[in-house]
């Protein structure tokens, strides 16, 4: 029998190239895991039966273009439509043996820390069902930690991929801007979007990271790596230099767990050799989120103006092609992509561009500055990845701000175009604590070194306990 609780992306390459067992053994592995517990969790909102390829089975986040298979970006407006063509990042998953399992939850169009925004019902969190996977991309969070898929593609704006990482007790890399494919990826912030993957471990995400990156001439920004993406080795950290900017670990609503869990691993750094040092990024905390929440909605509002109700998706009719379009959007969208439309909609607008989104632009310079000047002393920058664990479902829906301010501390280096990577580094209140890294430009072989130490030193048991003893 396969234990899909516990086996990593890298341990089922293992057994397949041995041919210990199959690729189709360990799809329908995978498939069984999902009638039998995701009944509860709702991470997948559909998955591929038929196995395309003979090697390890993949999940992807649905607003990730797959061939055939209906992609919807958690929204009404997109339900039924089913693409005739796969993101790149879907054809390198498929030309390295990857085939799709699933497509899993997300808040609609990414907009969500939560996965609660989602259209088709939230996703929960396999610590505890009652809490939130964190979001936009809770499924993939929630398929890899609950044993559903040894590893999943994630897409990250402003924090989904780190932020449910944190939550759900998995890592999950945000890549540097550029470095992957956003060709056929559903748009939300062009400038700010980025698939990344969701692991077990950081050896599982340098293996997945390898496959995704690159040039791709479909997409202009992309650009090739300066080196080849290693496979961490190295137990210690000798050598590096670790900052700890005092602003993101001191910042107000960071739980005493988190904190605490988040201290030791700093120790730990330096028990493991690093050179730790404290530093300061007060403009990016101070003015990160409210610059954000700027940028985003303002592309947010030009990308999401291609849902009509003529051309794909959901049509809601009317008599005239004014009316089909307010009626299509008006019950096609939900509230955040509505709220944050007219944010953007707002910041676009005569008379307020150059006051709200060309002075945000200004302030994006100043925090990719302030990094660049704390990378000038130090390879990696850490603090929490969220200031909570998980919190309840329904917590926070009703209240904005409250849900905007669960990626405070994610926010600042995606404005950057920065990479960081989150790993589990210990409980609170019997729930996992995300260790943020972060790093320069194009730094993500010096992450996933240090991630891959630290893991090692840490020794996280990423299996729920409530899975674990009903398995």
């Amino acid at each position: 029998m396969i234990d899909t609780l516990r086996l990593t992306g890298e341990e089922a390459m293992g057994l397949v190239e041995r041919r210990e067992i199959s690729g189709a053994e360990l799809h329908r592995a995978y498939l069984d895991a999902i009638d039998e517990r995701d009944g509860e969790l709702h991470a997948y909102l559909r998955t591929v039966d038929e196995s395309e390829g003979d090697g390890v089975p993949i999940a992807i986040k649905d607003v990730i273009t797959t061939k055939g298979v209906e992609t919807t970006a958690g929204s009404r407006i997109l339900e039924g439509y089913v693409p005739l063509f796969d993101a790149t990042v879907t054809t390198r998953c498929k030309d390295a043996g990857l085939p799709i399992l699933g497509k899993t939850n997300t808040d609609e169009f990414a907009m969500g820390s939560s996965t609660e925004n989602s259209a088709f019902g939230p996703t929960r969190n396999p610590w505890d069902p009652r809490r939130v996977p964190g979001g936009s991309g809770g499924g993939s969070a929630a398929a890899v930690a609950a044993g559903l898929a040894p590893w999943a593609l994630g897409s990250d704006t402003g924090g989904s991929v780190k932020q449910p990482a944190a939550l759900t007790g998995t890592v999950g890399l945000r890549p540097t801007y550029g470095t992957v494919s956003r060709y056929g990826v559903v748009a939300f912030a062009s400038s700010l979007d980025q698939v990344g993957p969701v692991t077990k471990t950081v050896r599982d995400c340098a293996l997945l990271y390898r496959i995704l990156a690159g040039r791709d001439p479909c997409d202009s920004t992309t650009v090739d790596l300066p080196e080849p993406v290693q496979i961490p080795e190295a137990e210690d950290l000798r050598g590096l230099r670790v900052g700890v900017p005092r602003e993101m670990n001191e910042a107000e609503g960071i739980e005493p767990g988190v904190a605490d869990a988040v201290a030791r691993a700093i120790e730990l750094c330096a028990e493991l050799g690093a050179e730790v040092g404290e530093c300061e990024l007060p403009r990016s905390v101070e003015y990160g989120l409210p610059c954000y929440y700027l940028v985003a909605p303002a592309e947010a509002s030009s990308n999401l103006a291609r849902y009509d109700g003529v051309r794909y998706g959901f049509r809601a009719g009317g008599a005239t092609l004014r009316e089909l379009q307010e009626r299509t959007r008006d019950a096609g969208f939900g509230d955040e992509p509505k709220r944050r439309i007219m944010l953007g909609t707002y910041a676009l607008s005569a008379g307020y561009y150059e006051a709200f989104y060309g002075q945000a632009q200004k302030v994006r310079t100043v925090i990719a500055r302030e990094h660049a000047a704390a990378f000038e002393r130090f390879d990696v920058l850490v603090s929490p990845t969220s200031p909570t664990v998980a919190f309840e479902l329904g917590a926070r829906t009703a209240n904005p701000l409250a849900m905007y301010l669960s990626d405070l501390l994610t926010i600042p280096s995606c404005m950057a175009g920065l990479p960081g990577l989150s790993i589990p580094c210990g409980l609170s209140e019997g729930l996992p604590v995300g260790l943020q890294l972060i790093g320069a430009q194009f730094a993500e072989n010096t992450l996933f070194r240090a991630g891959h130490a630290l893991e090692r030193a840490l020794g996280f048991d990423y299996v729920p306990p409530r899975l674990a003893l009903a398995a």
